[in-house]
C-alpha cells in the first residue's frame, strides 16, 4: 500500500486544531452541539487516514482514504457554519480551512494516482 506520512502527520496536527478550536468553543463560546460534529468529523479525518496505513488490501486502503475525504467534506460544513454563525472569527475560520483544504487535496490526490494506476493494469 501506498503510504503517505505527510498526510498522516497533517491529519495529527489538524485532528490536534480540532480539539483546541472545540476546547475554545465549549469553555469561551459556550457552544456544545455544532462543536461536537466538528470535533467528531475533524478527528476522524486523522483515524481513517492512520486505519488506510495498515488497509488489509488496496480495497481496505481506498476504502479509509475514501471515508477520510468524506469526513473532511463534513468537517468543512461544520466550520463554515460555525464561522457564519459568528461562533469562530474569520481568521480562525480561514487557518483551519486552509489546512482542512490541503488535507482534502492530499487525499483527492492519492486517490486519483491509485485508480489511474488501476486503470494501467487492466489496460496492460
Amino acid at each position: 500500500m501506498v503510504r503517505n506520512n505527510i498526510l498522516a502527520e497533517k491529519t495529527i496536527e489538524f485532528s490536534i486544531r480540532m480539539v483546541k478550536c472545540f476546547k475554545f468553543l465549549t469553555e469561551e463560546k459556550k457552544e456544545f452541539i455544532l462543536s461536537k460534529q466538528m470535533l467528531r468529523s475533524g478527528t476522524s479525518i486523522g483515524a481513517n487516514v492512520h486505519e488506510s496505513i495498515q488497509a488489509q488490501s488496496r480495497a481496505d486502503f481506498v476504502s479509509k482514504l475514501s471515508i477520510a475525504l468524506k469526513e473532511a467534506s463534513e468537517t468543512s460544513y461544520w466550520l463554515i457554519l460555525l464561522h457564519k454563525t459568528d461562533y469562530i472569527n474569520e481568521q480562525i475560520f480561514r487557518s483551519l480551512k486552509n489546512d482542512l483544504d490541503e488535507i482534502i487535496r492530499i487525499i483527492i490526490s492519492t486517490l486519483k494516482k491509485i485508480k489511474e494506476n488501476d486503470e494501467n493494469i487492466t489496460k496492460a
